[in-house]
């Protein structure tokens, strides 16, 4: 069940299975990413929307809270150290921002050659920024929402079962003008997607 949106709403699209989709979220603004079918990992980047030279860092946002997840209160920062964004409701309980973005040479890597020609969240990312005048060179550490990357005995990461569900969200209320750029997960190859990619719901509210 889809929770109701608490406020008048700006912007309300769903974004199709493996598909990018961006938006400028206005300072006071929330976001609300939904969940649709469950256990899809929605990969992000955030910008500050005037300078996107100043960018969402995983290094200072793990620092600040002192924690490697995400959860509600978790002040976004940026490679400035300004917050961004703030998670204000959060209906999962965890999210990653250690794992990283998909490639096809990470695909390859870890699953084999066969899976080179794979769609992955990079190229979803390099679509995505060349509608706005941006590049590979403009990638940085990304958030991946919904994800679930626990840190193993031996300090590597795992890729495990999400715990996320049907109309599960996240709530993120823009500190700043934030170009808000996201990678609905292709990846088949793990089960951050249940092996089976299906569509995610942005509602820009205030």
């Amino acid at each position: 069940m889809v929770a109701e949106i608490p406020g008048k709403i700006l912007h309300d699209e769903e974004v199709a299975a493996r598909a990018p989709w961006s938006h400028v979220v206005e300072a006071g603004n929330t976001l609300r990413i939904i969940d649709l079918m469950g256990n899809q990992a929605v990969d992000c980047i955030l910008y500050n929307a005037h300078d996107p030279v100043e960018r969402y860092s995983s290094c200072e946002t793990i620092v600040a809270q002192r924690n490697i997840f995400l959860e509600t209160g978790t002040k976004l920062l940026s490679t400035e150290g300004n917050v961004m964004m703030t998670i204000t409701e959060d209906t999962v309980g965890r999210h990653d921002t250690s794992g990283g973005a998909c490639s096809c040479e990470s695909n390859t890597l870890r699953y084999g050659h066969h899976t080179k020609h794979q769609h992955a969240c990079v190229e979803n990312f390099i679509l995505d920024h060349a509608q706005r005048g941006l590049g590979k060179r403009d990638m940085t550490s990304n958030i991946n929402w919904f994800m679930n990357v626990p840190v193993e005995a031996d300090g590597s990461l795992g890729i495990v079962d999400g715990l996320s569900a049907p109309g599960k969200h996240i709530d993120l209320r823009a500190e700043m003008d934030t170009l808000v750029a996201v990678s609905n997960c292709p990846q088949i190859n793990n089960p951050c997607n249940a092996f089976d990619p299906t569509p995610v719901r942005m509602v820009v509210y205030r």
